[in-house]
């Protein structure tokens, strides 16, 4: 059967007696009108993001009216995004619109994705941000004084988040040095005013600042992502505490600060010393230099009775040395006075003249000898006892007062007694009669 041709665009005839159009035709027909509608730009609002197995990412742009279904191919991803695309984020997208006739389906076929008023915003706040990355500035990390002189916070005196700081300054120290520069946190100059505060708060004296705020939406915090924020955070001299919104909420302000603190509160608790904690560590302190101090103390004793021992000892060994010394040296006087080393030389003198005596004494005594042998060959020669071996005799005439020699007889009255002395012997006898003078008794 012959194929019906294919009506013109714009002919369609919708008599009773005109022949129907097939679905083909129309479909057919609807997809040539709509190409030539050329690209189009719909504003609209993201949702069911679908990141398809084959790389395509598909998704629904809507509005309170209406709902589109929208395709970008995986091979235009990288020039179709200005932004990452995310639930309820609204775009303006850049597309041409296909009918896919097989399941009768319209799909926008996305060929440029771009954010709508804040998502403007966004994409340059992530270009501010790379530019930022890129300069370093996200990574100087100052550390934070551990017992600042005087802590500067900047807010706005009628937010939440004073009252919070308060409260936790009130915890931990409540009379602790604290200068507020208020300033507005949000709306327009908010950004400007702020970078103000922050300097004037940087050149008053304080050691660190606290840069705080309460939640609020992306449009409520914006100010914190403003580069004139930024700046006067990296221009700080003093260490930059960034408190704003709540954890989840990431400013820029808090990319650049040396530290960034989830919630005010936690800004307060980071930059306000806690005064138990330091009294309990004073009073540990002390106890350890209590304990150091008796400890060093005994040490100190010990090692002054050690040293006094050993200057005592040292003091006793010098002094025996020096005893010792003097002894050595009366010793030494001592033996050059010693009296037998000076009998030494006279002994050797004593028997050396000893020698010499012996030797007179001996040729005295040969003298002498030789003397005595001829005095007594001469006593020999005229002894009365050579005169008895000769036969002669000696009379004694012993009385009280000894024996004497009798030359005569006339002394002699009888009874005496005698003693005969004769060459070998002696005779004793009595006087019995005196003879006369010429007779024999």
């Amino acid at each position: 059967m012959a194929r019906a041709r294919d009506p013109e665009p714009g002919l369609f005839d919708a008599s009773p007696q005109a022949a129907p159009l097939t679905v083909g035709q129309l479909a057919r027909t609807l997809k040539a009108r709509l190409a030539e509608l050329g690209n189009v730009r719909v504003e609209g609002e993201l949702s069911r993001l679908t990141w398809a197995s084959s790389g395509h990412l598909y998704f629904t742009l809507k509005d309170e009216s209406a709902a589109l279904s929208c395709a970008i191919w995986k091979g235009a991803l990288a020039t179709a995004l200005a932004v990452e695309p995310a639930e309820g984020l609204r775009v303006v997208v850049t597309a041409r619109v296909d009918f896919y006739a097989p399941r009768g389906s319209l799909t926008l076929i996305v060929e440029r994705l771009e954010p709508l008023g804040l998502g403007a915003l966004l994409v340059e706040l992530e270009k501010l941000k790379a530019e930022l990355r890129a300069k370093g500035w996200f990574d100087r990390k100052r550390p934070l004084p551990a017992l600042p002189r005087c802590v500067g916070v900047v807010t706005s005196r009628d937010g939440a988040a004073w009252q919070d700081f308060q409260q936790t300054l009130r915890k931990r120290w409540p009379d602790y040095p604290v200068r507020l520069c208020h300033t507005p946190v949000q709306g327009p100059g908010s950004a400007a005013s702020i970078a103000r505060a922050i300097a004037r708060l940087a050149a008053s004296g304080v050691d660190v600042i606290a840069l705080v705020r309460g939640g609020g939406s992306l449009e409520d915090l914006w100010a914190f992502n403003e580069r004139v924020v930024a700046e006067a955070i990296w221009n700080s001299p003093v260490p930059v505490v960034s408190g704003v919104g709540h954890e989840t909420d990431i400013s820029l302000a808090d990319l650049v600060a040396d530290l960034r603190a989830h919630t005010p509160t936690d800004a307060a608790q980071s930059v306000i010393p806690s005064r138990a904690e330091y009294e309990e560590r004073i009073e540990r302190a002390f106890a350890y230099l209590s304990e150091a101090i008796h400890d060093r103390l005994l040490r100190s004793g010990h090692a002054l009775e050690l040293a006094a021992r050993r200057r005592l000892a040292l003091a006793l060994t010098a002094r025996l040395e020096r005893t010792a010394s003097g002894i050595a040296r009366l010793h030494a006087r001592l033996q050059a006075r010693d009296p037998r080393a000076r009998l030494a030389p006279l002994e050797q003198q004593l028997l050396r003249a000893r020698g010499r005596v012996r030797e007179a004494a001996g040729r005295l005594l040969d003298a002498r000898a030789t003397r005595v042998a001829l005095a007594a060959r001469g006593l020999e020669a005229t002894s009365p006892l050579a005169v008895l071996g000769r036969g002669y005799s000696v009379t004694l005439l012993r009385d009280p007062l000894g024996e004497r020699a009798l030359r005569d007889a006339s002394g002699v009255e009888p009874g005496a007694e005698l003693v005969t002395l004769l060459a070998n012997g002696r005779l004793h006898s009595r006087v019995a009669a005196r003879a006369t003078e010429g007779q024999a008794s």
